[in-house]
Formats: structure tokens, C-alpha cells, sequence
């Protein structure tokens, strides 16, 4: 997704987030900055407040949202349990930015034992509850990371992209990310204007 923004407006974005592992990237010059932490569930992370710190710490104007996968395989946790997390991770999302951007993907299937029912209940549960939470000021973007995706040939090992399925995904997030970073910009454009200040990006 960096590389796919180095020639446009966005180059400079600054990623923010507590992890800066390599992620199995061969792209040595971008942003590393991110809180996408491997094997975390949807649940514990609301439910320990964790994005309250993480916030804290590396404040968003834009966050993407891939979540539910490791609640369905590691823990087989009910749909609707997921879909809570979520919300409150909305609320924690808004607490720290009440004008946050997020967007928000129906995610990829998987290769391994029988969990693509359970994924594609909690994909369909998504633009419903995304469309309850939907505000002026903070809008909810659903991006469908599922369709089109193969759970065979997108993934390296059943669960994780390959390189093509991480094309794939950046494909799908690139137009809704550039949507919510227009909007981000306008936002602290117009609030600037208000207050009589220039805005530099």
C-alpha cells in the first residue's frame, strides 16, 4: 500500500502505530509504523482497552480496520460477539479522534479447516453494522477484502497473504484509503480556516 502511494499526493502520509516489524516485507524504505499485531483477537483487544493506549501513543486521522479472523479460528468466537468488539473499538477510535476516517474490510478467506462459513457470516454482518455507526463527522468505510480473493492461491500458508494476494489487498484498500485521506484533509483544512491558520500537509 506505501509503494502504491509513493506517486501520488499521498507520498508523505506518515503511518503511525507501536509496530515496526518488517512483516515479511522485501521493501526495505517504507513506513514500518502500524498496529497490525499477529494472532490478536478483535474481543481481547477490546476488551483489555488496548487501543486506548495504543492511541494514546501514535494518534490516528485515518485507521483500516482487517479484523475477526483470529476470534473465528483460534478461539471459534460467535459473530455477534465480534461485531461488539468492533463497536467498542469505534467508540475507543472516536474518543481519541471524535472526526477519525475509518474504513473498515469484510476480510480474506482462509485455507485451513472449515472457517469461510463463520467468515463470510461475520463479512455480512459488516455493512449493516458499519451503516448503524455511520456518522457525518466520522465516517465507516467497508472495503471487500473477500471477493475475488482465493483461499488457496492468495495465501503463503492457509491463513496469510502471499505476494499476490498482498496486491490484491492493496488494490482494494488504495481507492477507499485515498477517499478517507481527501476527507482527513479537508477536515483540518476547513477547522485551520476557521481558526485563520494555514494548513501545510
Amino acid at each position: 500500500m506505501w509503494e502504491k502511494l509513493q506517486s501520488t499526493e499521498w507520498a508523505s502520509v506518515d503511518w503511525v502505530g507501536s509496530g515496526k516489524g518488517e512483516n515479511s516485507c522485501r521493501d526495505t524504505k517504507y513506513d514500518r509504523d502500524n498496529e497490525g499485531h499477529s494472532g490478536f483477537l478483535a474481543i481481547n483487544i477490546a476488551n483489555s482497552k488496548q487501543l486506548v493506549g495504543w492511541l494514546q501513543k501514535n494518534p490516528a486521522d485515518v485507521i483500516t480496520m482487517h479484523l475477526g479472523t483470529n476470534d473465528i479460528v483460534q478461539q471459534n468466537k460467535p459473530v455477534d460477539q465480534i461485531i461488539a468488539a468492533f463497536t467498542t473499538l469505534v467508540d475507543v477510535m472516536r474518543t481519541s479522534n471524535p472526526r477519525i476516517k475509518i474504513v473498515v474490510a469484510q476480510i480474506i478467506p482462509i485455507g485451513i479447516g472449515s472457517f469461510n462459513t463463520k467468515i463470510q457470516d461475520l463479512n455480512k454482518a459488516i455493512p449493516p453494522w458499519a451503516t448503524k455507526l455511520n456518522s457525518t463527522s466520522s465516517p465507516i468505510w467497508v472495503v471487500d477484502q473477500n471477493t475475488g480473493f482465493s483461499g488457496t492461491s492468495d495465501l503463503r500458508d492457509g491463513v496469510h497473504p502471499n505476494a499476490a494476494g498482498d496486491k490484491k489487498m492493496a488494490a482494494v484498500w488504495e481507492p477507499a484509503l485515498v477517499h478517507a485521506f481527501a476527507v482527513a484533509k479537508a477536515d483540518k483544512t476547513a477547522a485551520l480556516k476557521e481558526r485563520g491558520l494555514p494548513f501545510t500537509s
